[in-house]
């Protein structure tokens, strides 16, 4: 079965062909960053307005990469949620549209459970039962996913996710968007112990908060101007990798998990993949993380998933599938 994969729901316009699941075939990804590093964000009115421009040639090339012709296509996977409404009302359009002109199933996505499934993508693919931490420049979550299709979340940020945190960091110290990888490669240079920036939140439950961390930054860029920057990227990125770290761990002793799968923008990130599976270790717990180019925003992660809810779980949805800004994972298939 070949699946078309379609991501739109930020700033990143992916297509992608993957066979059975597990075999990407091509999966190519138009970003943006260039249109929003003048906003220091994404402007949701261009992102979508670009990605109407660029969907349709992307399309066309995912397909002749890949050696398929559009009569061999059987599935039309998309993400429709969660995201900004613009965008995935452009991605679901199209792939309704698609998917009427082929005669074949549409399935609809979360983004969400897709990039979980990323996992199921890397070589070797891992596979349920396992605690997912879910952190992104939108979203910070933690997963119990005793199987694919049944995801219960268990804690998460009440405010900024931790990418969001890292990139207005990064908005103060005057680097462009996005920040995250920057803050990455400077902190390599740093000291992480150099400015005790606080854990918020570090003692208390499974939820996590980001957004008094960017405060206590503020202060002190106010009250020490010539802070080295390395140092301070370092010591800022160690703060929020010890509260992601800490909290995972604590919900797999939780829920009885001796894995942990991290998956979206920020489990590209170099300290996180060295700090997290030495720390994990150390209370037998084995951290997973997908290849680099399947952490961000991607559509070969949308197709698998959708593969999984049709060839699987029997699932495929109406032409008239509508975007949701919000749609939850908590019990999503």
């Amino acid at each position: 079965m070949v699946v078309l994969g379609i991501e739109t729901s930020c700033d990143e316009t992916g297509v992608a062909l993957v066979r059975d699941g597990q075999e990407i075939l091509t999966n190519l990804v138009y970003s943006q960053t260039d249109l929003h590093a003048r906003y220091g964000g994404v402007m949701p009115e261009a992102a979508s307005r670009d990605h109407l421009r660029k969907l349709p040639a992307l399309v066309t090339e995912a397909l002749q990469k890949a050696g398929i012709p559009w009569n061999e296509v059987d599935l039309v996977g998309v993400t429709y949620g969660p995201g900004l409404i613009g965008p995935l009302l452009v991605g679901v359009s199209y792939a309704a549209g698609v998917a009427l002109a082929l005669d074949v199933p549409l399935v609809g996505v979360n983004h969400l459970a897709a990039h979980l499934f990323a996992l199921k993508l890397a070589d070797p693919p891992v596979d349920p039962p396992f605690l997912g931490l879910i952190a992104s420049g939108g979203h910070t979550l933690l997963v119990a996913v005793p199987a694919w299709g049944e995801y219960r979340v268990v804690g998460g940020t009440r405010d900024d996710a931790a990418g969001e945190a890292l990139d207005k960091f990064g908005r103060l110290l005057g680097l462009p968007y996005p920040a995250g990888p920057k803050i990455d490669a400077l902190a390599k240079e740093g000291d992480p112990q150099a400015i005790p920036f606080p854990r918020p939140m570090l003692e208390s439950g499974l939820d996590m908060s980001f957004a008094g961390l960017k405060t206590a930054a503020i202060y002190w860029l106010r009250d020490h101007p010539g802070a080295p920057l390395p140092d301070l990227c370092a010591s800022f990125l160690e703060a929020v990798i010890e509260v992601l770290v800490e909290k995972a761990l604590r919900a797999a002793r939780r829920f009885q998990f001796k894995r942990i799968a991290v998956a979206g923008g920020v489990a590209a990130n170099r300290r996180l993949r060295e700090v997290f599976p030495a720390r994990a270790a150390t209370r037998g717990v084995e951290v997973f993380f997908p290849p680099r180019e399947l952490c961000t925003d991607n559509a070969a992660i949308v197709a698998a998933c959708a593969h999984h809810r049709y060839a699987v779980l029997n699932i495929s949805d109406p032409l008239s599938l509508s975007p949701d800004a919000n749609l939850p994972l908590h019990g999503w298939r």
